[in-house]
């Protein structure tokens, strides 16, 4: 479904973590080590995902944990005329205990063409890529998924392919059953993706305990991840930049550019 957000902002509980910081190359360095990013898999997922994905050399998506209500398995922010506005793809209602890859996107609801509508007609019909992609987009929104978890990846492949990166995805429901939780489970996936590196984003930092992790001969890279400021044509010149929007954003104001945009943004001093 699509509504607007309630600031200009579109969310500020999502952390915005632009300080210095060690930061890692986006593949494999000149030690060997083999990087590994996991994340849950977002609907549109914003650059900070891609960043982590662009990092690694390859990515898991943990689609094995609980779906979160309210989180961003199932929604993110475009910018809209003004305020961006929220896209939420439509759940059915079940155990609050069910996983991710369970999760059944609601298709009574006409969500597809509000979406795509919404990004087709009111953000992004004149921003500058805008005809480089809406093919491929509206192929997105034509295939009739029945699964959260599946779209979610086809969304985060799409981008993947706009900005030019090859990571390989994989799904831990396929790497096999992990009996672990928090940092004992990442380190168990690590493990079985071939990966003694995990590259984690600071909301992370809570609860991943290193100690747990080196036991499974797996250490921990923060992604610190910096926010690139770019020109939103989609917004006035005298607008403020928003930041933490969904990746396409800056794909359909940079295109074939974005890539390099969002690599500029992590090397600042």
């Amino acid at each position: 479904m699509v509504g607007a957000s309630r600031s200009s902002s579109p969310d500020p509980a999502r952390p915005d973590h632009s300080g210095t910081g060690r930061h890692i190359s986006p593949t494999s360095d000149d030690s060997g080590q083999t990087v590994v990013a996991i994340h849950q898999p977002h609907y549109w997922p914003w650059l900070g995902l891609l960043d982590k994905i662009d990092r690694s050399d390859r990515v898991v998506m943990l689609d094995t944990v609980q779906f979160e209500r309210r989180g961003w398995q199932n929604r993110n922010y475009i910018a809209g005329p003004g305020k961006p506005i929220l896209l939420t793809v439509p759940v059915e209602q079940a155990s609050r205990d069910q996983h991710i890859r369970d999760k059944k996107i609601d298709n009574t609801q006409k969500w597809r063409m509000k979406h795509y509508k919404a990004l087709a007609e009111h953000c992004y019909r004149k921003a500058p890529y805008w005809n480089d992609y809406k093919e491929e987009i509206a192929d997105l929104y034509a295939a009739n998924r029945e699964n959260l978890s599946d779209l979610a990846i086809a969304t985060t492949r799409l981008l993947m392919r706009g900005f030019g990166i090859d990571t390989p995805i994989l799904r831990a429901g396929e790497l096999g059953d992990f009996s672990g939780a928090k940092s004992e489970l990442l380190a168990q996936i690590c493990a079985k993706a071939g990966a003694d590196t995990l590259l984690a984003g600071e909301g992370s930092r809570d609860y991943m305990d290193p100690e747990v992790t080196r036991r499974y001969g797996v250490s921990i890279v923060w992604q610190e991840f910096r926010h690139p400021e770019y020109r939103q044509h989609t917004r006035k010149s005298t607008e403020p930049f928003v930041p933490r929007l969904a990746a396409i954003d800056l794909l359909l104001n940079a295109g074939p550019d974005a890539l390099r945009v969002l690599r500029q943004a992590r090397e600042r001093d």
